[in-house]
Order: C-alpha cells, then structure tokens, then sequence
C-alpha cells in the first residue's frame, strides 16, 4: 500500500494501493470546492449542461469565464466565482455537489494526477497516476484501500480521460504550431467546436461547417443523435480547420 505524506506526489505502480475515502462526515468535508480556478474540459461542459438541461451558450454565460491559456495561448474556460466568498464552486451545498452524477473529471480523478502521453511513432497510449495530497485534505485518515484502476472505474473516469486525450492532442498540435494567443477568427472557431456544442451542431445540421460537405445523411444523422459522437467530431474539426490535421468525417468509422 503506498500512503503519501503531508507534501509527496507519490507514483502509483499498476498494482500499488492508496487509501482514501470522501464523505459528508469528514472534517474537510466541501474545502476542496473552495478557492477555486476550475477549469472544464470541452466533454465536462458537454455533461454540466445536459445535467442543468442548458444549452451550450446558456451554460457558458451563466456559469463560466472565458480567457486565454498563458501557455497554451488556446481559449479556455473556468467556472465562475466572482462575488463567492471563498470562490466557492457554485454547484457546492451544504450536503456536498449538486451534480455530483456529471461533475468534472478534475472532481472525479483527485486525490490522483493523471499524466497521459502517445509514442510518435507507435501511437501507443501509457498513462502514469500520481497521488496527491494537500494540507486540507484528510480523506486519506481512511482505511480504504484503491488502485489506480479501481478509482477510475468507481469514478466513471473513462469517458472523462477518453474526451481528454482527445483535447490533448489538440494542445499539442497548438504547441508545435508555435507561441501566442489565436487571431480572432481562430479563437471564435476553436469556442464554437470544443464549447459552444450546441450551437457547433446547428451549423453542421445547416451545412455551414467547411470541410464537412462530404458527410453522408446516414454519417450526419448518427452524429446529431449522439453528443459524444458530435463531441468528438468537433474536436477533430477544429484540429482540421486550424492545424491542418486529417479530418475523419465518421468518429466511430
């Protein structure tokens, strides 16, 4: 069993175990919802919206910040916190998170860190898992005991960590374009494809997406019916449109 101390980022191996366990009895109980800079993944957005039964755009306007990535220079999103004391996520009670059932996949993955990458030339995916502890913190005064493994699956990470190595791959292609913000047709391009999803398939249901002409009906109508489809269509979209990268019509095809 590995048991991180009051500092470490601790390694998991495939088979090393940590303890930890969240409940509404700890003394720390919804700290970590606290002094927030939260930001949301484009299939974290698509599963916040659903949940409050948003569109998109509502979603966007009313519960988050749009600025620009100081390293990735790409447009990112944050939930809104101005005027909480304590910057308090705003989806937090008393009793604990109000979507807890499609809460980020940052919520889900801690007390672990993540870190994914791609062999060039193999294409081979390899993930690492790092504990995490911080001062706050005393889901680790526990006695149960996970894997890495096991916490992804108990967390429903798979989707959430499938949707991010897809929008990695798009900060990669950012980065070996070069340094510095988008121009603002970019910007407004990159919002409609990874955020704005709702308002992305209105424009692919009204033909008005470049590159998409050749898209079957029988292909069109199956990505309109299936957000994470249409999700991972935008996604490589916008890799197409801005970086040049090739564009599969069909994302189960």
């Amino acid at each position: 069993m590995t048991q991180p101390d009051a500092t470490a980022l601790v390694p998991l191996g495939p088979g090393d175990a940590f303890v930890f366990a969240c409940h509404a009895q700890a003394p720390c109980f919804n700290q970590c919802c606290r002094d927030l800079n939260q930001f949301l993944t484009p299939y974290d957005i698509l599963r916040l919206k659903n949940h409050l039964g948003l569109s998109s755009r509502d979603f966007l306007d009313q519960y988050t910040t749009g600025h620009t990535g100081p390293q990735t220079g790409l447009p990112v999103v944050t939930l809104r916190t101005e005027g909480a004391k304590n910057f308090v996520c705003p989806f937090v009670s008393p009793e604990g998170c109000t979507v807890y059932e499609n809460r980020p996949g940052s919520c889900r993955t801690y007390p672990l860190v993540r870190l994914a990458s791609r062999d060039r030339n193999t294409g081979k995916k390899t993930e690492r898992y790092f504990v995490l502890t911080e001062s706050h913190c005393q889901g680790f005064d526990s006695d149960k005991e996970w894997t890495a493994n096991d916490w992804v699956r108990n967390q429903g990470l798979e989707p959430f960590n499938q949707f991010n190595d897809i929008f990695m791959e798009l900060i990669g292609l950012k980065a070996a374009a070069g340094p510095g913000p988008l121009d603002l047709k970019s910007q407004q391009v990159f919002r409609l494809a990874c955020y704005d999803l709702d308002r992305f398939k209105e424009r692919l249901e009204q033909g008005t997406l470049a590159a998409c002409e050749g898209m079957g009906e029988k292909v069109l109508s199956k990505v309109l019916a299936d957000e994470t489809q249409l999700l991972h269509l935008a996604i490589r979209w916008v890799a197409h449109v801005l970086f040049n990268a090739p564009l599969v019509l069909d994302p189960k095809g």
